[in-house]
C-alpha cells in the first residue's frame, strides 16, 4: 500500500466542459481540432426527417489567430475549454523572456516575448520606458500574450 506516488500535484479539475452544440455562441470559445478556439461564425443547417440538425462553427484559435472549421449535430456535446484572462505590468523584458507583476504583487518570468506584432509592440514600449500592461491568456496549460494596453 505504500507505493503509490502523489508527487504530481495536479488539482483533478479539467481543462475543459462539455456544452451542448446548440448553446454555443458567437465569441464564446470552444475546441476544435484540440485546440481552444473563439467562435468567429456559426450556422445551423435543418436536415431531412429524421436526421439532426447540424451547427458549422468556425474559430480563431485563441494563440496562434489560426482559423479552424467544425461540423456537429446540434443535439452533441462539444468541449470548451476554460479561458482565464489576465493583466500584468511589465517590468523587465531580458533575453526574450517577460519580467511580470500581477496585482497582488507576485513577479513571474516565464513567459516568453511573442513572435508577433504584440512581441514587437512590447519591445519597443519597454525600450522607450513606457508604463504598460500586457493582457495573458490562458487555456489548456498555453499561456499567451495577447494584448497590451497603456498603465493609468
Amino acid at each position: 500500500m505504500g507505493d503509490e506516488d502523489f508527487a504530481c500535484g495536479h488539482s483533478g479539475a479539467s481543462s475543459t466542459f462539455p456544452q451542448q452544440c446548440s448553446a454555443l455562441r458567437k465569441n464564446g470559445f470552444v475546441m476544435i481540432k484540440g485546440r481552444p478556439c473563439k467562435i468567429m461564425e456559426m450556422s445551423t443547417s435543418k436536415t431531412g426527417k429524421h436526421g439532426h440538425a447540424k451547427v458549422h462553427l468556425t474559430g480563431l484559435d485563441i494563440f496562434t489567430q489560426k482559423k479552424y472549421e467544425d461540423i456537429c449535430p446540434s443535439t452533441h456535446n462539444m468541449d470548451v475549454p476554460h479561458v482565464t484572462r489576465k493583466d500584468y505590468q511589465v517590468i523587465d523584458v531580458s533575453e526574450g523572456f517577460l519580467g511580470l507583476l500581477d496585482d497582488a504583487g507576485t513577479i513571474r518570468e516565464d513567459l516568453k516575448v511573442p513572435d508577433t506584432d504584440v512581441g514587437k509592440e512590447i519591445q519597443q514600449k519597454f525600450e522607450n520606458g513606457d508604463n504598460f500592461m500586457v493582457t495573458v491568456l490562458k487555456a489548456l496549460e498555453e499561456e499567451n500574450v495577447i494584448a497590451t494596453k497603456a498603465q493609468n
